[in-house]
């Protein structure tokens, strides 16, 4: 089989074709979009062959395509391969040498690839946050633009709600270019609330239909965002060896500078998707308020000191991505108090004059 290593760029890309003893063959400089590189993948690299390439934006749909080429296709993680190839000269050339001679001795640090309906629905949940984030940009240029003319919200029940847009939207301004401003901003605050109403819905049909996505949020805290961007990220928890692996996923394990009898830990990795990450840590945050039993774990490792509430928070996130994996794995419903014990039978009464006939027999035979 050969061995194929490819760097891709959106306009060219560098490839690097190796035998099974790992003896060069050829080297290719592909100028041109995606099309233009699988086409010259169609008509000149010998088969059967095993292609591998670093993960970056459109990696998924790359790996589809190059599946039907390709007995093999490994995606490599851009972050750990640095770390494992360090090289003082580094042009595209070189690293698709790299990836060839990683995937030849089996030491590509791989990549895990979800299927197209998972990364769409990444996709659409990465989205939604990005829409939270451009309105709640927008809201904060509303309170400053009324800050700044010296007006208090004459609203009930706060500015965001219905009667707040339209005390807005009505309120009389002497400047024309200050009305100009407040209507360009409601007009952005209306179109963004109708864009997250619309991707919700969508997201809510996606989670209806994904059991586990029901599932997690049985566990005091969690609703329906963060259970879906937990689902969809881990997409196949079957892929994780122990639920311990899945804290290191999302980057909630401490770093370790271990050596000889020293052993220092640091902050957080802050590996995987930021946007989990930031949703489990306010669900343990919501858990801590609602179950006693998420509570008890919180007080536990805060130890009634203020200055470990952070580190009890992160800690609480990182137990509940545990518990939600075990919930996947077993698919059993949060339990808020453990199942108590089987009750043991207490043992037979001891009757003392069935034991002393007992041993009467006993010796009575032994004589005979």
């Amino acid at each position: 089989m050969y061995i194929v290593g490819l760097d891709v760029h959106a306009k060219r890309s560098s490839m690097c074709i190796l035998d099974e003893n790992g003896k060069l063959v050829k080297h290719l400089e592909v100028k041109g979009a995606w099309a233009r590189m699988l086409q010259v993948v169609d008509e000149q690299v010998p088969r059967p062959f095993a292609v591998c390439f670093e993960a970056s934006c459109g990696y998924g749909y790359l790996h589809d395509q190059l599946a039907k080429r390709a007995e093999r296709v490994t995606v490599a993680h851009p972050g750990q391969l640095r770390l494992i190839f360090r090289s003082k000269k580094k042009n595209d050339r070189v690293d698709a040498d790299k990836l060839a001679k990683l995937l030849l001795l089996k030491e590509v640090p791989a990549v895990h690839v979800p299927g197209m309906d998972v990364r769409a629905w990444r996709g659409l949940i990465n989205y939604r946050r990005k829409l939270i984030g451009r309105r709640a940009a927008v809201k904060t240029q509303v309170r400053a633009f009324l800050r700044g003319l010296g007006i208090a919200v004459g609203v009930k029940g706060g500015l965001w709600t219905k009667k707040g847009v339209a005390w807005l939207t009505g309120l009389a301004l002497t400047s024309p270019a200050d009305a100009v401003r407040r209507d360009v901003m409601v007009d952005d605050l209306t179109a963004l609330e109708e864009k997250v109403r619309r991707v919700e819905r969508e997201l809510n049909r996606i989670g209806r239909a994904h059991p586990g996505v029901t599932l997690l949020q049985t566990i005091p805290g969690v609703g329906p965002r963060t259970a879906e961007a937990f689902v969809a990220h881990v997409d196949d928890v079957r892929r994780f060896a122990r639920v311990k692996q899945v804290g290191s996923y999302f980057g909630l394990v401490p770093c370790q500078d271990a050596s000889a009898d020293r052993n220092r830990l640091g902050h957080i990795t802050k590996d995987g998707p930021a946007g989990v990450r930031w949703l489990v840590a306010e669900a343990a945050w919501q858990g801590r308020r609602r179950s006693a039993k998420i509570r008890a774990f919180f007080d536990r490792v805060m130890r009634n000191d203020p200055g470990r509430k952070k580190i009890a928070l992160v800690a609480t996130a990182h137990h509940l991505v545990r518990v939600m994996a075990a919930m996947l794995r077993s698919g059993e419903v949060w339990r808020e108090q453990e199942s108590p014990a089987p009750a043991q039978q207490p043992p037979p009464a001891f009757d003392q004059q069935e034991a002393t006939t007992k041993k009467a027999k006993t010796k009575t035979s032994d004589k005979e």
